[in-house]
C-alpha cells in the first residue's frame, strides 16, 4: 500500500472529533465522520437527503483526487448511501468536505455527531487530453451499449 501525506485543517465544528482513519490495516478508505451539532442530529426521512459536514478541509496532493464513497454497512442495514457516489474532491479544492447522504430505506435515519458516514479513498488521477479524429477503429461491439451484450451469465 502506498501512503501519501494529506494536510488537514480542522474547522471549529470539527473540534473534538477524531481524524478519519482506516479501520483495518488493509482498508482502502478512511472513514469520514459527521461533524453535526451534538444537540441537533440530522434526521433523514425515507428518500430524504442532506449535506453532512465533516469539519475538515483537506489539501489533496496534486495528481490525486479524493473519492467519497458509501459505507457498505449503512447501505445494507439502513439503505443510506452517498448520493453522488463516488463524489470527487479535486486537488485544488480548499473548502469543507461535506457528504451528500440519501436515505433509500423505509425508515427515518438519524445522523449523529461522530458517526462514520462515508469513506474517503485517495486515488491517482490520469489527465485526459482529448484529440479529435476523423474516424475510430472498428470493434466487434461497435456502438452497442445499454444491455447490448446481454444479461444472462454463461
Amino acid at each position: 500500500m502506498i501512503e501519501i501525506d494529506v494536510a488537514v485543517l480542522r474547522l471549529p465544528h470539527g473540534e473534538g472529533l477524531p481524524l478519519p482513519t482506516r479501520q483495518t490495516a488493509d482498508s482502502a478508505g478512511l472513514d469520514l465522520i459527521a461533524a453535526v451539532d451534538d444537540g441537533m442530529p440530522v434526521i433523514l426521512p425515507p428518500l430524504g437527503r442532506a449535506l453532512i459536514p465533516t469539519g475538515l478541509i483537506l489539501a489533496i496532493p496534486a495528481g490525486h483526487e479524493g473519492q467519497v464513497r458509501p459505507r457498505s454497512g449503512l447501505a445494507a442495514k439502513h439503505g443510506v448511501t452517498v448520493l453522488n457516489s463516488p463524489g470527487t474532491i479535486d486537488a485544488d479544492y480548499r473548502g469543507e468536505v461535506k457528504v451528500i447522504l440519501i436515505n433509500l430505506g423505509a425508515e427515518p435515519f438519524t445522523v449523529r455527531r461522530g458517526e462514520r458516514i462515508a469513506q474517503l479513498v485517495l486515488a491517482p488521477v490520469t489527465a485526459a487530453r482529448l484529440v479529435t479524429v476523423d474516424a475510430h477503429d472498428a470493434t466487434a461491439r461497435g456502438a452497442g451499449g445499454f444491455g447490448s451484450t446481454g444479461v444472462a451469465g454463461g
